[in-house]
């Protein structure tokens, strides 16, 4: 009788802690695909904004230079959340903006 007792205490307490352990993981692969969405957004926009910079009208603007280096500082505090929940990443899109930044950086700056 009292073995049981226990075995069904224990396959209800298994169960929902399957359950829980499910719930969790569903949770933080969802926050993780956001994050790696927002990362993906945000990297764009510096790279938008580094060729904002690099226009003629626009080079040595001291407003758009601030908002460079302030986007390349969250950008670098995301990254660290980014290494945590890369299991979500869109390797392509990340190659294309590499090839993209990389693209930027070799056009010549005006000056």
């Amino acid at each position: 009788m009292t073995y049981t007792v226990i075995f069904v205490l224990s396959l209800l307490l298994n169960i929902t802690l399957i359950w829980y352990s499910v719930r969790l993981l569903r949770t933080l692969l969802f926050v993780s695909d956001n994050l790696a969405d927002m990362y993906f957004t945000l990297r764009s926009f510096s790279i938008f904004v580094k060729s904002l910079y690099g226009m003629n009208s626009f080079h040595g603007e001291p407003i758009i230079q601030e908002l460079v280096e302030r986007v390349g500082i969250v950008l670098r505090e995301i990254e660290v959340f980014r290494d945590v929940f890369e299991y979500t990443l869109d390797e392509e899109l990340e190659e294309e903006l590499n090839e993209i930044e990389k693209s930027e950086e070799n056009t010549p700056q005006a000056v």
